[in-house]
């Protein structure tokens, strides 16, 4: 008899610690414990140290509970350290079977708002939260006055929301109306709206990549350089891992062979360095180097004809 109490006492334990979603009747019904003796053994935790939170109609028992630190003392993280971890667990672009129960996991220990409100206000709080349920279940979402710095409107956006960026500042989206991938800015939206419906576009979602130039992009654009010594000790010092992708030559230059997602970063290197690098193959990139050089020409030649005709004046 004491055994089976005991059993339906850890059992709720267990439910208590991830339950986001369990009414007491709910809870009665998963454990056999009558409502009676259920609030009494909730009153019992509390009592016991354990620290008990009541959301409307949902309790909870918090992991910060010193019982819970004392037995998982080396697999306790901080509300900082939960944090951390839940951005990097976001902002892999990884739906497998296996990235999705982590996520599942680790969104039952640690509390969606508590990492949402983390340093910032409650409405983007309560957005974040919504966007990270959102792409855990894979459901469509409603950017309620969705304020767009380019158009300056404001509109309602229906997304698919699949990575975080930024620090949960920014989320990478599939946007219906247009069929694209977009970033959008959390701060921007006056709230979220999670639909009852699921994706429909998932094989759409596009990786985002980061070069070593440090900018983003769904596109990836092969680049081979020839480097003197000059530009390969300043792209060393300035990008330390670009050395997994350098290879010294029989002539005493070096090979940097990369990809990037925008020819800006790697064109000013470049460009600041034209004496020192040779552009090998890649087209695209010798197109637009080309066309820099051109411009760059024209705006010079039209600052002279200015400061000719300011003397002349």
């Amino acid at each position: 008899m004491e055994l089976d109490k005991f059993d339906k006492q850890l059992r709720l334990m267990v439910l208590l610690t991830q339950n986001r979603s369990l009414t007491v009747s709910q809870l009665c019904e998963r454990t056999g414990i009558n409502r009676r003796t259920m609030y009494r053994y909730i009153a019992a935790f509390r009592d016991a140290g354990f620290i008990v939170e009541k959301d409307g109609k949902y309790y909870r028992l918090d992991h910060r509970s010193p019982f819970f630190q004392a037995i998982t003392e080396k697999t306790h993280f901080s509300d900082d350290e939960a944090l951390t971890i839940s951005q990097l667990l976001h902002s892999v672009y990884d739906n497998s079977p296996q990235m999705r129960r982590l996520r599942e996991k680790f969104s039952h220990l640690y509390d969606a708002k508590v990492l949402a409100s983390h340093g910032i206000d409650q409405r983007v709080a309560r957005n974040i939260e919504q966007l990270h349920i959102a792409a855990r279940e894979e459901r469509l979402c409603v950017l309620r006055g969705y304020s767009s710095p380019h158009s300056q409107q404001t509109s309602d956006r229906i997304v698919e929301p699949y990575l975080f960026l930024s620090g949960n500042s920014e989320v990478r989206c599939y946007e219906l109306a247009s069929q694209m991938n977009k970033t959008f800015k959390v701060s921007r939206c006056e709230r979220v709206e999670v639909l009852d419906l699921l994706w429909q576009n998932k094989e759409r979602h596009a990786a985002l990549h980061t070069d070593l130039f440090h900018f983003s992009g769904e596109r990836r654009f092969h680049v081979k350089l020839l480097l003197g010594r000059l530009s390969d000790s300043l792209l060393r010092e300035e990008y330390p891992f670009s050395e997994r992708e350098m290879q010294l030559q029989d002539d005493g230059r070096t090979l940097f062979e990369t990809d990037v997602c925008s020819f800006l970063g790697i064109g000013r290197f470049v460009l600041g360095l034209l004496d020192d690098i040779e552009v090998v193959g890649s087209k695209e990139f010798r197109t637009y180097l080309a066309q820099r050089l051109d411009t760059m020409k024209t705006r010079f030649e039209e600052t002279q004809k200015k400061k000719k005709k300011s003397h002349a004046k």
